[in-house]
């Protein structure tokens, strides 16, 4: 079946979870091999993963989310919103969910991100207790309601630092990547 999406970006944050964005880059090329991908990695997420063995895998450089990456006549930001009709933030941090709510645009990809007419799919990865908080839940409701991102609900995890089952991980790429497809066919099937 056709999702209608022939360039996708994927972007890694610093949560743990970000270790296994190999594995799912390896199920993404296999699942949808018509397919262009692109691999985003912030400065954090290279904690968790390393950007050589992701462009390997990838076949592609990797963008790394840093002003400082880039010569003064590069504008990495506008190539990048302009490139992708689906982007996929996996997992994203309670830090990043936060900045892309508030529409802070600090780095490059952030700021593709605010600028981009691509459907954005955000999968939150936070930490225990996280989604307790009214100020988080403020965050997670603005990207529900924005028009343009689909947001996956957490799903229960063990928690790295508890060891305890807590609401917080990721969805799982593959349920992200399906909700984002579902969303487009149902603007499709508006537009039609």
């Amino acid at each position: 079946m056709d999702d209608g999406f022939k360039r996708v970006l994927v972007v890694g944050t610093g949560a743990l979870g970000v270790a296994f964005l190999p594995f799912w880059i390896n199920w993404l090329r296999n699942s949808h091999p018509d397919t262009e991908f692109r691999i985003a990695l912030t400065r954090s997420a290279l904690r968790f993963v390393s950007a050589d063995a992701v462009a390997v895998l990838s076949g592609t450089e990797v963008f790394i989310d840093d002003w400082n990456e880039f010569s003064g006549v590069d504008v990495p930001h506008v190539e990048l919103a302009r490139w992708a009709d689906l982007v996929l933030v996996h997992p994203a941090t309670l830090h990043f969910v936060g900045r892309y709510a508030l529409g802070i645009t600090d780095t490059p990809l952030l700021l593709a991100l605010q600028s981009t007419r691509a459907l954005v799919g955000v999968a939150p990865s936070l930490p225990p207790a996280a989604h307790e908080s009214p100020v988080v839940r403020g965050h997670l409701d603005v990207l529900r309601a924005r028009p343009g991102v689909v947001l996956a609900p957490t799903v229960p995890a063990v928690s790295a630092s508890t060891g305890e089952l807590e609401d917080g991980g990721s969805a799982p790429l593959n349920e992200l990547y399906a909700l984002c497809a579902a969303r487009a066919a149902a603007v499709r099937g508006e537009a039609g």
